[in-house]
């Protein structure tokens, strides 16, 4: 999809303390058990103690992300809010699941059940901010951020002034578990910094929640803009090559999504071979794998665009100025493939 759209405010909760003022300043969080959780935040600021005990980490991660958003951006939401995740709430969907063996079916909370449905995450953030327009939640596996964001493309175009947009995803025990018997993760134990030197199957397990106002006018205080995006379903060679040429040339640096896979490398050196010598960036060495991640990407490189820098820790290699175009390729398993042109201001 062409167009163009504006990032006024963002926000993230992911493995790294990225919701922490200055937080490229902290050193980068780590873990050596292939399993990269959320750094969460004090959520007293942004929900209320009572409501708190009754939610669960993913609710609160996307409420809390969302509502700092909305403050970054200076706007208030009365438009769109559109979101994406690929599971939604693990936490309470395990718990109703085990309630329903204790209890045998009778005598059932259906709390756990009501917020573990897919749009409660949604719901809540229309709620806390009493707004009764377009409100959808997008679950499609790997693309499931990036049809997100290409809905609130098209109501931009549409029309609408500003659009909330969003991805939210948790990973738990069971969860973990489970994906490690299909090989979803390294059988190794691994320091997930050293997680792009570990050339063999699986990746490092992650989780976040990041969301960004979307608004159809630039402002000075824009973080970046997005140009481009295009998605690909299990694209051969020749069709991932095709697609990169419309985002060539002139590009200044490309974030990948190479998590560590041997059996998916393939792709990211096909696009590394593409742009020769144009820094590439990977990512989820600092968020692991899920189906949103992308939505980090995306944080990450919105960052770079406005500050025209970040620590050489995060990125990996320093990056000549000035940046003013960069691509975001990012592939879930080698199924859903997505490619995100994102322009300084």
């Amino acid at each position: 999809m062409k167009g163009k759209c504006y990032i006024q405010g963002m926000a993230a909760i992911s493995p790294q303390p990225t919701f922490e003022e200055n937080c490229f300043s902290s050193p980068i969080s780590f873990s050596t058990t292939n399993l990269l959780p959320c750094l969460e935040p004090d959520y007293k600021p942004f929900i209320p103690a009572n409501s708190l005990r009754r939610m669960s980490r993913v609710l609160k991660m996307g409420l809390a992300a969302s509502l700092k958003c909305i403050a970054d951006s200076g706007i208030k939401v009365s438009g769109p809010i559109v979101t994406g995740t690929g599971k939604g709430s693990l936490q309470d969907t395990e718990k109703f699941l085990k309630e329903i063996v204790t209890y045998k079916e009778t005598a059932l909370n259906p709390t756990p059940f009501i917020q573990s449905t897919y749009n409660s995450v949604n719901g809540l953030i229309a709620l806390q901010q009493k707004c009764t327009a377009y409100n959808n939640t997008f679950v499609h596996r790997g693309f499931s951020f990036e049809n997100a964001l290409l809905d609130s493309m098209m109501l931009l175009q549409e029309g609408e002034d500003h659009v909330l947009t969003g991805a939210f995803e948790e990973i738990t025990r069971e969860h973990f578990y489970i994906k490690s018997r299909i090989g979803f993760w390294k059988e190794e134990q691994i320091d997930s910094r050293e997680l792009l030197s570990h050339h063999s199957p699986g990746s490092v397990a992650g989780e976040g929640a990041a969301f960004f106002m979307l608004t159809n006018q630039p402002t000075e205080k824009s973080y970046a803009s997005i140009t481009g995006l295009k998605l690909l379903y299990k694209p051969a060679t020749e069709k991932l090559l095709s697609a990169l040429q419309t985002f060539a040339p002139a590009v200044d640096a490309v974030i990948t999504g190479r998590n560590g896979d041997s059996r998916f490398d393939h792709f990211y050196d096909t696009v590394e071979k593409y742009f020769g010598n144009t820094p590439q960036i990977p990512f989820k060495q600092l968020c692991g794998e899920y189906d949103t991640a992308s939505a980090f990407g995306m944080w990450l490189g919105a960052h770079l665009l406005r500050a025209q820098e970040l620590p050489q820790a995060w990125i990996g290699q320093p990056i000549a100025k000035p940046v003013n175009r960069l691509l975001l390729y990012n592939h879930f398993y080698g199924e859903q493939h997505v490619l995100i042109m994102l322009e300084r201001v």
